[in-house]
């Protein structure tokens, strides 16, 4: 299974992506590619799939920082359109389990979808619901302890 939740190999999903083998065929596929990188820490790859009026090489060692400070637990796309995905990526950090909530735009520039920019919401893992940790039991009776 690949790191984005897709029942295929990550050598032939996003790390053929992420490695440049074959460009995404959708902005879905790109936002999991994405995903999986950041579980990576590969800040090189989130900047240059970003468009180019958003590229901030300095951002590389940032994200790269972040991502190795959490340990992502999964992702669950919400909804897709065209040219949209709404997703929740769950992450643990020293705290708590958070979760980034965001709808991103993608467009395409230079014949390859680019994230494009998003609109962050503040969500928060409910007390019910499973928990992001693959458990099988309640959050409220695992990680929010």
């Amino acid at each position: 299974m690949c790191i984005c939740g897709e029942a295929k190999r990550f050598d032939t999903c996003c790390g053929a992506i992420i490695e440049g083998k074959r460009k995404p065929a959708s902005a879905e596929e790109l936002m999991r590619s994405r995903y999986s990188a950041y579980t990576l820490a590969d800040g090189r790859y989130l900047v240059l799939s970003a468009v180019k009026e958003n590229r901030y090489e300095d951002d590389a060692e940032l994200i790269e920082e972040f991502s190795k400070s959490v340990e992502w637990l999964k992702l669950d796309v919400l909804h897709t359109t065209h040219d949209t995905v709404e997703f929740k990526a769950y992450y643990k950090d020293k705290e708590s389990i958070k979760i980034l909530h965001e709808k991103s735009n993608f467009v395409i520039e230079d014949n390859i979808w680019r994230y494009k920019d998003g609109e962050l919401y503040n969500t928060k893992v409910q007390r019910n619901e499973s928990c992001p940790c693959g458990s099988g039991k309640k959050y409220k009776k695992c990680c929010a302890l």
